[in-house]
Protein backbone atom coordinates (compact mmCIF):
# COMPACT_ATOMS: atom_id res chain seq x y z
CA UNK A 1 0.00 0.00 0.00
CA UNK A 2 2.47 2.60 0.63
CA UNK A 3 4.50 1.47 -2.51
CA UNK A 4 6.20 4.58 -4.01
CA UNK A 5 4.32 6.31 -6.81
CA UNK A 6 5.72 8.56 -9.51
CA UNK A 7 4.34 12.19 -10.02
CA UNK A 8 5.34 13.81 -13.19
CA UNK A 9 5.52 17.05 -13.03
CA UNK A 10 5.85 18.94 -16.46
CA UNK A 11 5.95 22.55 -17.88
CA UNK A 12 2.10 23.90 -18.64
CA UNK A 13 2.45 24.37 -21.85
CA UNK A 14 5.52 22.96 -23.63
CA UNK A 15 4.62 19.66 -21.36
CA UNK A 16 8.54 19.00 -21.05
CA UNK A 17 9.25 17.35 -17.75
CA UNK A 18 10.63 19.21 -14.88
CA UNK A 19 10.65 17.04 -12.25
CA UNK A 20 9.39 14.16 -10.42
CA UNK A 21 7.70 13.88 -6.92
CA UNK A 22 6.53 10.20 -4.97
CA UNK A 23 3.63 9.89 -3.57
CA UNK A 24 3.93 10.05 0.45
CA UNK A 25 3.48 7.32 2.68
CA UNK A 26 1.65 6.55 5.70
CA UNK A 27 4.58 6.36 7.76
CA UNK A 28 5.64 9.62 6.00
CA UNK A 29 2.76 11.12 6.86
CA UNK A 30 2.23 9.84 10.74
CA UNK A 31 6.04 11.02 11.02
CA UNK A 32 5.15 14.42 9.71
CA UNK A 33 2.18 14.96 11.85
CA UNK A 34 3.77 14.14 15.20
CA UNK A 35 6.70 16.76 14.24
CA UNK A 36 3.73 19.43 13.84
CA UNK A 37 1.96 18.49 16.96
CA UNK A 38 5.30 18.90 18.92
CA UNK A 39 6.17 21.75 16.75
CA UNK A 40 2.63 23.04 17.66
CA UNK A 41 3.59 22.68 21.88
CA UNK A 42 6.48 25.02 20.97
CA UNK A 43 4.65 27.28 19.04
CA UNK A 44 1.67 28.23 22.37
CA UNK A 45 4.78 29.95 24.36
CA UNK A 46 5.03 32.40 21.26
CA UNK A 47 2.58 35.48 21.36
CA UNK A 48 0.26 36.57 18.34
CA UNK A 49 2.56 39.47 17.95
CA UNK A 50 5.52 37.57 17.82
CA UNK A 51 4.25 35.52 15.22
CA UNK A 52 3.11 38.26 13.17
CA UNK A 53 6.78 39.26 13.51
CA UNK A 54 7.76 36.21 11.79
CA UNK A 55 5.31 36.11 9.02
CA UNK A 56 6.64 39.60 8.41
CA UNK A 57 10.21 38.28 7.53
CA UNK A 58 8.05 36.13 5.11
CA UNK A 59 6.45 38.57 3.32
CA UNK A 60 9.85 40.56 3.36
CA UNK A 61 11.14 37.43 1.19
CA UNK A 62 7.95 37.15 -0.80
CA UNK A 63 8.53 41.03 -1.76
CA UNK A 64 12.02 40.96 -2.61
CA UNK A 65 11.80 37.91 -4.88
CA UNK A 66 8.91 38.17 -6.29
CA UNK A 67 10.21 38.18 -10.05
CA UNK A 68 11.51 34.29 -9.19
CA UNK A 69 8.69 33.42 -7.61
CA UNK A 70 6.31 34.77 -10.43
CA UNK A 71 8.37 32.96 -13.13
CA UNK A 72 7.87 29.22 -10.85
CA UNK A 73 3.54 30.04 -11.27
CA UNK A 74 4.01 30.54 -14.36
CA UNK A 75 5.78 27.93 -15.20
CA UNK A 76 3.57 25.20 -13.68
CA UNK A 77 0.67 26.99 -14.68
CA UNK A 78 0.76 28.49 -17.99
CA UNK A 79 -0.50 31.45 -16.42
CA UNK A 80 0.57 35.20 -17.78
CA UNK A 81 3.11 37.01 -16.09
CA UNK A 82 0.48 39.66 -14.81
CA UNK A 83 -2.18 37.48 -13.75
CA UNK A 84 1.13 35.60 -11.82
CA UNK A 85 2.12 38.66 -10.45
CA UNK A 86 -1.12 40.74 -9.43
CA UNK A 87 -3.76 37.63 -8.37
CA UNK A 88 -1.06 35.95 -6.61
CA UNK A 89 1.97 37.80 -5.12
CA UNK A 90 0.20 41.12 -5.13
CA UNK A 91 -2.77 39.10 -3.16
CA UNK A 92 -0.29 37.07 -0.79
CA UNK A 93 1.33 40.03 -0.02
CA UNK A 94 -2.18 42.57 0.34
CA UNK A 95 -3.09 39.61 3.11
CA UNK A 96 0.18 38.94 4.72
CA UNK A 97 0.49 42.97 5.60
CA UNK A 98 -3.59 43.10 6.97
CA UNK A 99 -2.96 39.90 8.98
CA UNK A 100 0.30 41.55 10.73
CA UNK A 101 -1.61 44.77 11.13
CA UNK A 102 -4.91 42.92 12.85
CA UNK A 103 -4.43 39.87 13.88
CA UNK A 104 -3.00 41.49 18.02
CA UNK A 105 -6.48 43.01 18.10
CA UNK A 106 -8.91 40.38 16.50
CA UNK A 107 -7.17 37.31 18.42
CA UNK A 108 -6.65 39.30 22.06
CA UNK A 109 -8.61 37.97 24.54
CA UNK A 110 -12.16 39.71 24.95
CA UNK A 111 -13.81 41.14 27.83
CA UNK A 112 -18.09 40.43 27.17
CA UNK A 113 -21.19 41.78 28.64
CA UNK A 114 -22.10 39.83 31.94
CA UNK A 115 -25.64 39.69 33.22
CA UNK A 116 -26.81 41.53 36.68
CA UNK A 117 -27.73 38.40 37.78
CA UNK A 118 -23.82 37.68 37.59
CA UNK A 119 -22.79 41.11 39.60
CA UNK A 120 -19.37 41.05 40.81
CA UNK A 121 -18.08 38.42 38.27
CA UNK A 122 -16.23 38.57 34.80
CA UNK A 123 -16.62 37.26 31.43
CA UNK A 124 -13.93 36.36 29.11
CA UNK A 125 -13.12 34.93 25.57
CA UNK A 126 -10.29 33.71 24.64
CA UNK A 127 -9.10 32.37 21.02
CA UNK A 128 -6.80 29.63 21.53
CA UNK A 129 -5.14 27.59 18.71
CA UNK A 130 -6.62 24.63 17.30
CA UNK A 131 -3.49 22.12 16.94
CA UNK A 132 -2.20 20.85 13.66
CA UNK A 133 -4.46 22.08 11.01
CA UNK A 134 -4.76 20.57 7.46
CA UNK A 135 -4.46 23.04 4.38
CA UNK A 136 -5.51 21.47 0.89
CA UNK A 137 -4.63 24.02 -2.09
CA UNK A 138 -6.16 23.74 -5.51
CA UNK A 139 -4.00 24.32 -9.04
CA UNK A 140 -5.90 27.28 -10.01
CA UNK A 141 -3.67 29.46 -7.33
CA UNK A 142 -1.19 27.63 -5.96
CA UNK A 143 0.69 30.01 -4.46
CA UNK A 144 -2.37 33.05 -3.14
CA UNK A 145 -3.83 30.25 -1.56
CA UNK A 146 -1.01 28.09 -0.11
CA UNK A 147 0.62 31.88 1.60
CA UNK A 148 -2.47 33.44 2.96
CA UNK A 149 -4.36 30.13 4.33
CA UNK A 150 -0.53 28.67 5.89
CA UNK A 151 0.26 31.82 7.74
CA UNK A 152 -3.34 32.91 8.71
CA UNK A 153 -3.40 29.51 10.41
CA UNK A 154 0.29 30.04 11.63
CA UNK A 155 -0.27 33.64 13.33
CA UNK A 156 -3.47 31.77 15.40
CA UNK A 157 -1.20 29.99 16.80
CA UNK A 158 -1.35 26.58 14.53
CA UNK A 159 1.00 24.16 13.06
CA UNK A 160 0.07 23.27 9.48
CA UNK A 161 0.44 20.61 7.10
CA UNK A 162 0.10 21.60 3.69
CA UNK A 163 -0.67 20.03 0.60
CA UNK A 164 -0.27 21.72 -2.47
CA UNK A 165 -2.43 20.10 -5.94
CA UNK A 166 -0.06 17.20 -8.04
CA UNK A 167 -0.73 19.41 -10.77
CA UNK A 168 1.17 22.70 -9.55
CA UNK A 169 3.24 21.71 -6.37
CA UNK A 170 5.93 24.00 -7.17
CA UNK A 171 8.42 21.68 -5.23
CA UNK A 172 10.82 23.57 -2.70
CA UNK A 173 9.53 26.62 -3.59
CA UNK A 174 6.83 27.26 -0.29
CA UNK A 175 10.05 25.74 1.83
CA UNK A 176 12.48 28.21 0.33
CA UNK A 177 10.36 30.84 1.00
CA UNK A 178 9.15 29.55 4.71
CA UNK A 179 13.12 29.63 5.32
CA UNK A 180 12.83 33.17 5.66
CA UNK A 181 12.00 32.24 9.83
CA UNK A 182 13.53 29.21 11.34
CA UNK A 183 10.15 29.07 13.50
CA UNK A 184 7.67 29.09 10.72
CA UNK A 185 9.89 26.65 8.93
CA UNK A 186 9.64 24.52 12.11
CA UNK A 187 5.75 24.97 12.60
CA UNK A 188 4.45 24.68 8.59
CA UNK A 189 4.82 21.25 6.27
CA UNK A 190 4.81 21.11 3.00
CA UNK A 191 3.85 17.12 1.66
CA UNK A 192 3.38 16.42 -1.40
CA UNK A 193 0.96 13.80 -3.43
CA UNK A 194 -1.95 12.67 -5.10
CA UNK A 195 -5.66 12.05 -3.54
CA UNK A 196 -3.74 8.73 -1.86
CA UNK A 197 -1.77 11.16 0.22
CA UNK A 198 -4.66 13.53 0.86
CA UNK A 199 -6.85 10.17 2.02
CA UNK A 200 -3.43 9.74 4.52
CA UNK A 201 -3.13 12.89 5.78
CA UNK A 202 -6.99 13.10 6.98
CA UNK A 203 -6.75 9.50 8.44
CA UNK A 204 -3.77 11.17 10.74
CA UNK A 205 -6.38 13.11 12.08
CA UNK A 206 -5.92 16.74 12.26
CA UNK A 207 -7.48 19.30 14.24
CA UNK A 208 -9.57 20.81 11.52
CA UNK A 209 -8.89 20.62 7.52
CA UNK A 210 -9.07 23.36 5.02
CA UNK A 211 -9.86 22.04 1.48
CA UNK A 212 -10.22 24.01 -1.68
CA UNK A 213 -11.14 22.08 -4.67
CA UNK A 214 -13.76 20.30 -6.40
CA UNK A 215 -16.97 19.32 -5.02
CA UNK A 216 -16.67 16.10 -6.18
CA UNK A 217 -13.45 15.90 -4.19
CA UNK A 218 -14.69 17.65 -1.33
CA UNK A 219 -17.85 15.60 -0.75
CA UNK A 220 -15.38 12.28 -0.19
CA UNK A 221 -13.41 14.15 2.22
CA UNK A 222 -15.79 15.47 4.05
CA UNK A 223 -17.37 11.59 3.89
CA UNK A 224 -14.08 10.66 5.53
CA UNK A 225 -13.57 13.32 8.07
CA UNK A 226 -17.30 12.95 9.50
CA UNK A 227 -16.33 9.37 10.52
CA UNK A 228 -13.71 11.16 12.90
CA UNK A 229 -15.59 14.43 13.30
CA UNK A 230 -12.79 16.46 11.88
CA UNK A 231 -14.15 19.55 11.36
CA UNK A 232 -13.90 20.98 7.64
CA UNK A 233 -14.01 24.42 6.47
CA UNK A 234 -14.66 23.99 2.07
CA UNK A 235 -14.61 26.10 -0.76
CA UNK A 236 -15.79 23.78 -3.58
CA UNK A 237 -16.30 26.41 -6.88
CA UNK A 238 -19.05 28.77 -8.36
CA UNK A 239 -21.32 29.85 -11.30
CA UNK A 240 -21.18 33.04 -10.47
CA UNK A 241 -23.61 35.71 -12.05
CA UNK A 242 -23.05 38.89 -13.29
CA UNK A 243 -26.25 41.03 -13.22
CA UNK A 244 -26.59 44.46 -15.26
CA UNK A 245 -29.14 46.56 -15.46
CA UNK A 246 -30.08 48.84 -18.07
CA UNK A 247 -28.64 52.21 -16.49
CA UNK A 248 -25.18 51.24 -16.74
CA UNK A 249 -21.67 52.97 -18.39
CA UNK A 250 -21.74 50.40 -21.40
CA UNK A 251 -18.07 50.66 -21.96
CA UNK A 252 -16.84 50.31 -18.22
CA UNK A 253 -19.30 47.69 -17.64
CA UNK A 254 -18.29 45.45 -20.40
CA UNK A 255 -14.75 46.23 -19.57
CA UNK A 256 -15.64 44.24 -16.25
CA UNK A 257 -17.68 41.66 -17.74
CA UNK A 258 -14.26 40.62 -19.78
CA UNK A 259 -12.06 40.60 -17.21
CA UNK A 260 -14.26 38.94 -14.39
CA UNK A 261 -14.92 36.10 -16.65
CA UNK A 262 -11.76 35.75 -18.19
CA UNK A 263 -9.35 36.46 -15.79
CA UNK A 264 -6.50 33.69 -15.30
CA UNK A 265 -8.54 32.02 -17.71
CA UNK A 266 -11.19 31.74 -16.19
CA UNK A 267 -10.02 29.30 -14.10
CA UNK A 268 -11.24 30.98 -10.66
CA UNK A 269 -14.44 29.38 -8.52
CA UNK A 270 -15.19 33.33 -8.77
CA UNK A 271 -14.79 34.32 -12.08
CA UNK A 272 -18.37 35.75 -13.87
CA UNK A 273 -19.94 32.25 -15.37
CA UNK A 274 -23.50 33.90 -16.14
CA UNK A 275 -24.07 37.53 -17.28
CA UNK A 276 -27.54 38.86 -17.29
CA UNK A 277 -27.88 41.74 -19.26
CA UNK A 278 -31.47 44.22 -19.08
CA UNK A 279 -33.21 43.32 -22.42
CA UNK A 280 -33.25 47.41 -23.08
CA UNK A 281 -29.31 47.46 -23.22
CA UNK A 282 -28.65 43.77 -24.09
CA UNK A 283 -27.61 44.52 -28.26
CA UNK A 284 -25.23 46.88 -27.37
CA UNK A 285 -23.67 45.37 -24.51
CA UNK A 286 -23.21 42.46 -27.00
CA UNK A 287 -21.50 44.14 -29.24
CA UNK A 288 -19.03 45.56 -27.22
CA UNK A 289 -18.14 42.60 -25.52
CA UNK A 290 -17.15 40.47 -28.55
CA UNK A 291 -14.66 44.02 -29.60
CA UNK A 292 -13.62 43.60 -26.84
CA UNK A 293 -12.84 39.67 -26.68
CA UNK A 294 -11.55 39.65 -30.18
CA UNK A 295 -8.88 42.48 -28.89
CA UNK A 296 -7.46 40.21 -26.53
CA UNK A 297 -3.55 38.44 -26.57
CA UNK A 298 -3.94 34.88 -25.74
CA UNK A 299 -0.57 33.93 -24.87
CA UNK A 300 2.18 33.13 -22.19
CA UNK A 301 5.89 33.11 -21.69
CA UNK A 302 5.11 36.69 -21.70
CA UNK A 303 6.93 39.69 -20.51
CA UNK A 304 3.85 41.05 -18.84
CA UNK A 305 2.21 42.36 -22.43
CA UNK A 306 -0.38 39.28 -22.21
CA UNK A 307 -3.89 38.96 -21.57
CA UNK A 308 -5.06 35.24 -21.06
CA UNK A 309 -2.93 32.30 -20.57
CA UNK A 310 -2.87 28.51 -20.70
CA UNK A 311 -5.81 25.90 -19.46
CA UNK A 312 -3.20 24.28 -16.87
CA UNK A 313 -4.95 20.56 -16.37
CA UNK A 314 -5.48 18.86 -19.31
CA UNK A 315 -9.08 17.34 -17.59
CA UNK A 316 -10.33 20.91 -17.55
CA UNK A 317 -9.39 21.81 -21.36
CA UNK A 318 -11.51 18.70 -21.85
CA UNK A 319 -14.59 19.64 -19.85
CA UNK A 320 -14.23 23.36 -21.43
CA UNK A 321 -14.59 21.93 -24.82
CA UNK A 322 -17.23 19.57 -23.55
CA UNK A 323 -19.46 22.73 -22.25
CA UNK A 324 -18.51 24.91 -25.53
CA UNK A 325 -19.86 22.03 -27.97
CA UNK A 326 -22.77 21.28 -25.98
CA UNK A 327 -23.60 24.56 -26.15
CA UNK A 328 -22.99 24.65 -29.90
CA UNK A 329 -24.82 21.26 -30.51
CA UNK A 330 -28.03 22.61 -28.84
CA UNK A 331 -28.26 26.15 -31.00
CA UNK A 332 -26.09 28.35 -28.65
CA UNK A 333 -24.20 31.19 -31.23
CA UNK A 334 -20.31 31.43 -30.66
CA UNK A 335 -20.03 34.79 -31.33
CA UNK A 336 -15.98 34.86 -30.85
CA UNK A 337 -13.86 31.78 -29.99
CA UNK A 338 -15.17 28.31 -29.25
CA UNK A 339 -11.52 26.49 -30.29
CA UNK A 340 -8.16 26.01 -28.42
CA UNK A 341 -4.83 27.70 -30.07
CA UNK A 342 -1.04 27.17 -30.09
CA UNK A 343 1.15 24.65 -31.16
CA UNK A 344 0.47 22.40 -28.04
CA UNK A 345 -2.97 22.96 -27.74
CA UNK A 346 -3.12 24.53 -24.32
CA UNK A 347 -4.60 27.56 -25.11
CA UNK A 348 -8.31 28.03 -25.21
CA UNK A 349 -9.60 31.08 -27.78
CA UNK A 350 -11.84 33.13 -25.24
CA UNK A 351 -15.39 32.55 -26.21
CA UNK A 352 -18.85 34.82 -25.81
CA UNK A 353 -21.87 32.56 -26.14
CA UNK A 354 -25.27 33.41 -27.00
CA UNK A 355 -28.90 32.06 -27.28
CA UNK A 356 -27.85 29.80 -24.07
CA UNK A 357 -30.42 27.78 -22.64
CA UNK A 358 -31.19 25.86 -19.66
CA UNK A 359 -30.69 22.62 -20.77
CA UNK A 360 -27.02 23.16 -21.82
CA UNK A 361 -24.36 22.88 -19.40
CA UNK A 362 -22.73 25.90 -19.74
CA UNK A 363 -25.99 27.41 -17.56
CA UNK A 364 -25.42 25.02 -14.74
CA UNK A 365 -22.34 23.36 -14.12
CA UNK A 366 -18.98 24.98 -13.37
CA UNK A 367 -16.75 25.25 -16.44
CA UNK A 368 -13.50 26.83 -15.12
CA UNK A 369 -12.42 28.59 -18.44
CA UNK A 370 -12.16 31.82 -21.00
CA UNK A 371 -15.79 31.61 -21.51
CA UNK A 372 -18.80 34.31 -21.26
CA UNK A 373 -22.67 32.71 -21.66
CA UNK A 374 -24.94 36.09 -21.71
CA UNK A 375 -28.12 36.12 -21.08
CA UNK A 376 -31.10 38.29 -21.48
CA UNK A 377 -33.91 39.34 -18.24
CA UNK A 378 -36.55 42.49 -17.97
CA UNK A 379 -37.22 42.52 -14.45
CA UNK A 380 -35.47 42.64 -11.19
CA UNK A 381 -37.29 40.01 -9.99
CA UNK A 382 -36.73 37.80 -12.65
CA UNK A 383 -33.19 37.75 -12.59
CA UNK A 384 -33.17 37.61 -9.09
CA UNK A 385 -35.27 34.21 -8.94
CA UNK A 386 -33.23 32.82 -12.16
CA UNK A 387 -29.98 33.53 -11.18
CA UNK A 388 -30.66 31.88 -7.69
CA UNK A 389 -31.67 28.73 -8.86
CA UNK A 390 -27.89 27.54 -9.18
CA UNK A 391 -26.76 24.83 -6.54
CA UNK A 392 -24.29 26.82 -6.29
CA UNK A 393 -23.73 30.21 -3.98
CA UNK A 394 -19.87 31.55 -4.45
CA UNK A 395 -20.18 35.06 -5.63
CA UNK A 396 -21.78 37.34 -8.14
CA UNK A 397 -22.11 41.39 -9.00
CA UNK A 398 -24.56 43.71 -9.52
CA UNK A 399 -24.28 46.99 -11.48
CA UNK A 400 -26.70 49.77 -11.82
CA UNK A 401 -26.39 53.54 -10.98
CA UNK A 402 -29.24 53.02 -8.74
CA UNK A 403 -27.28 51.82 -5.36
CA UNK A 404 -30.53 51.34 -3.69
CA UNK A 405 -31.46 48.96 -6.19
CA UNK A 406 -27.95 47.26 -6.53
CA UNK A 407 -28.32 46.90 -2.77
CA UNK A 408 -31.57 45.40 -2.51
CA UNK A 409 -30.68 42.93 -5.58
CA UNK A 410 -27.23 41.93 -3.22
CA UNK A 411 -29.25 41.32 -0.20
CA UNK A 412 -31.27 39.00 -2.64
CA UNK A 413 -28.79 36.69 -3.87
CA UNK A 414 -27.97 33.66 -2.22
CA UNK A 415 -24.04 33.56 -2.15
CA UNK A 416 -21.19 34.50 -0.08
CA UNK A 417 -20.43 37.61 -1.13
CA UNK A 418 -21.35 40.24 -3.96
CA UNK A 419 -19.48 43.14 -5.55
CA UNK A 420 -21.76 46.08 -6.61
CA UNK A 421 -20.28 47.71 -9.59
CA UNK A 422 -17.27 45.87 -10.21
CA UNK A 423 -15.76 42.54 -10.14
CA UNK A 424 -14.41 39.91 -7.95
CA UNK A 425 -13.25 42.92 -5.71
CA UNK A 426 -14.66 41.59 -2.60
CA UNK A 427 -11.73 39.19 -3.20
CA UNK A 428 -9.14 42.44 -3.24
CA UNK A 429 -9.87 43.11 0.55
CA UNK A 430 -8.16 41.09 2.96
CA UNK A 431 -10.56 42.63 5.52
CA UNK A 432 -13.33 40.89 3.59
CA UNK A 433 -14.29 37.29 4.37
CA UNK A 434 -14.61 34.65 1.50
CA UNK A 435 -16.76 31.90 1.49
CA UNK A 436 -19.42 30.23 -0.17
CA UNK A 437 -23.26 28.74 0.14
CA UNK A 438 -24.73 25.96 -1.31
CA UNK A 439 -22.55 23.56 -3.29
CA UNK A 440 -19.86 26.54 -2.96
CA UNK A 441 -19.33 25.40 0.63
CA UNK A 442 -19.07 26.47 3.70
CA UNK A 443 -16.94 28.09 6.22
CA UNK A 444 -14.79 31.59 5.97
CA UNK A 445 -11.48 32.39 5.01
CA UNK A 446 -9.95 36.04 5.37
CA UNK A 447 -10.55 38.73 7.27
CA UNK A 448 -11.34 38.17 11.03
CA UNK A 449 -13.57 35.74 10.51
CA UNK A 450 -10.79 33.77 8.54
CA UNK A 451 -8.40 34.06 11.34
CA UNK A 452 -10.97 33.16 13.92
CA UNK A 453 -11.60 30.06 11.88
CA UNK A 454 -8.23 28.75 12.76
CA UNK A 455 -9.16 29.06 16.66
CA UNK A 456 -11.66 27.82 19.25
CA UNK A 457 -12.84 29.94 21.31
CA UNK A 458 -12.96 29.76 25.35
CA UNK A 459 -15.27 30.91 27.25
CA UNK A 460 -14.02 32.06 30.51
CA UNK A 461 -15.73 33.41 33.50
CA UNK A 462 -14.31 34.67 36.29
CA UNK A 463 -15.05 34.83 40.03
CA UNK A 464 -13.70 35.96 43.57
CA UNK A 465 -12.66 33.36 46.34
CA UNK A 466 -15.06 33.84 49.10
CA UNK A 467 -17.32 32.13 51.57
CA UNK A 468 -20.19 33.00 49.70
CA UNK A 469 -22.88 30.81 48.39
CA UNK A 470 -24.72 30.87 45.03
CA UNK A 471 -28.40 31.25 45.39
CA UNK A 472 -28.79 28.47 42.81
CA UNK A 473 -26.55 26.35 44.67
CA UNK A 474 -28.42 23.54 47.05
CA UNK A 475 -30.70 23.37 49.37
CA UNK A 476 -33.68 24.39 47.04
CA UNK A 477 -36.44 25.69 49.12
CA UNK A 478 -39.97 26.79 48.79
CA UNK A 479 -38.75 30.84 49.88
CA UNK A 480 -36.00 30.57 47.16
CA UNK A 481 -38.24 29.56 44.83
CA UNK A 482 -40.90 32.38 45.47
CA UNK A 483 -37.67 34.50 45.40
CA UNK A 484 -36.70 33.55 41.98
CA UNK A 485 -40.19 34.08 40.33
CA UNK A 486 -39.76 37.27 41.91
CA UNK A 487 -36.40 37.58 40.36
CA UNK A 488 -37.90 36.73 36.68
CA UNK A 489 -40.99 38.99 37.09
CA UNK A 490 -38.33 42.22 37.60
CA UNK A 491 -36.00 41.22 35.27
CA UNK A 492 -37.82 41.05 32.67
CA UNK A 493 -40.36 44.08 33.19
CA UNK A 494 -40.20 48.03 32.30
CA UNK A 495 -40.11 49.54 35.39
CA UNK A 496 -38.52 52.80 36.57
CA UNK A 497 -37.15 50.95 40.01
CA UNK A 498 -36.25 48.17 38.14
CA UNK A 499 -32.48 47.94 39.48
CA UNK A 500 -33.66 48.52 43.19
CA UNK A 501 -36.28 45.51 42.95
CA UNK A 502 -33.53 43.69 41.51
CA UNK A 503 -30.95 44.32 44.13
CA UNK A 504 -33.56 44.13 46.92
CA UNK A 505 -34.50 40.35 45.54
CA UNK A 506 -30.79 39.65 45.12
CA UNK A 507 -30.10 40.56 48.63
CA UNK A 508 -33.11 38.31 50.07
CA UNK A 509 -31.61 35.22 47.88
CA UNK A 510 -27.99 35.72 49.16
CA UNK A 511 -29.73 35.81 52.74
CA UNK A 512 -31.28 32.65 52.12
CA UNK A 513 -28.19 30.40 50.51
CA UNK A 514 -26.43 31.19 53.36
CA UNK A 515 -29.38 29.19 55.27
CA UNK A 516 -29.50 25.33 56.05
CA UNK A 517 -32.63 23.35 55.09
CA UNK A 518 -35.27 23.98 57.86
Amino acid sequence: MNQAVAINVNDAITESPLYNLQETSEEQVNALFAACRSAHQDLRKYTVAERCHEVHKVLDYVLQNRDHIAARICEETGKTLTDAVVSEILGVLDNLEWNIDNAPKILKDQTVHTPITLMGKKSRVYHESLGTVLVIAPWNYPFHIAMTFMMSAFIAGNSVVFKPSELTPMQGLLEEILEASPLIRNSVKVVYGTGVTAQRLVAARPDKIFFTGSCATGRKLLKQAADMLIPVDVELGGKDQMIVFEDVNIKRTTAGAVWGALTNAGQSCTSVERLYVHDSIYDEFVTELKAQFDALVVNAGDKGDADIGAITADFQLDIIKRHVEDARSKGATILTGGMVTGDQGKFYLPTLITDVTDDMLLASEETFGPTLPVFRFSTEKEVIETSNQSEFGLSASVWSKDLDRADRVARALVCGAVSINNVMLTEGNPALPFGGTRSSGFGRAKGAEGLLAFTRSKAILIDKQSDKLEPNWYPYTQKKFTLFQRLIDALFTKSPVKLLKLAIIGMQLESEAKKPRQ
